[in-house]
């Protein structure tokens, strides 16, 4: 069974997205292990600097790729990243898992977004739309295609 680590900067603050969560997190125990691993935002002021922007993405970056093993395969979710629709997705994981990978690191980060470190040490970049999310729910949204993607891959009737 393949390991699905999401690494995130910040927690959920709302109870609803919290729930969310939780349903899909319980859904995808028959699937996968999962784990998420959540990160304290970096304090930064109202009105950042460039240089406070780069300090806050590196110290965050550190803490991501700390949490992040050796032998993942690292997934940025960020915005110039590749677009997949759920069945591609769906191919996605399952080529890992066929590939030998026996974890997936699956990263968000903060409101900045990702480091250059991050995202040079990422196997692959995903956006998840052209659109604006606000942070909190890109966990959401996340977890949802993960799942969705074991439910096409395992001939689920959930994806229609």
């Amino acid at each position: 069974m393949i390991g699905i680590n999401i690494i995130c900067i910040g927690r959920l603050k709302e109870k609803y997205l919290r729930e969310a969560c939780d349903e899909y997190a319980k859904r995808l125990k028959a699937f996968c292990g999962l784990e998420i691993t959540e990160l304290a935002e970096e304090k930064c002021g109202d009105n950042p600097s460039s240089a406070e922007i780069d300090r806050t993405l590196g110290a965050e970056g550190r803490r991501i790729l700390q949490k992040a093993e050796r032998s993942d395969l690292i997934i940025s979710m960020c915005v110039e990243g590749e677009k997949l629709s759920s069945p591609q997705l769906s191919k996605y994981i399952d080529s890992a898992a066929v590939s030998g990978k026996s974890s997936i690191a699956l990263v968000i980060g903060g409101s900045f977004g990702l480091s250059s470190e991050v995202k040079s040490r990422s196997d692959f970049k995903l956006s998840m739309s052209d659109m604006t999310f606000p942070h909190q729910l890109a966990r959401v949204m996340l977890l949802e295609q993960v799942y969705r993607a074991f439910m096409i891959s395992s001939g689920g009737k959930y994806h229609k």
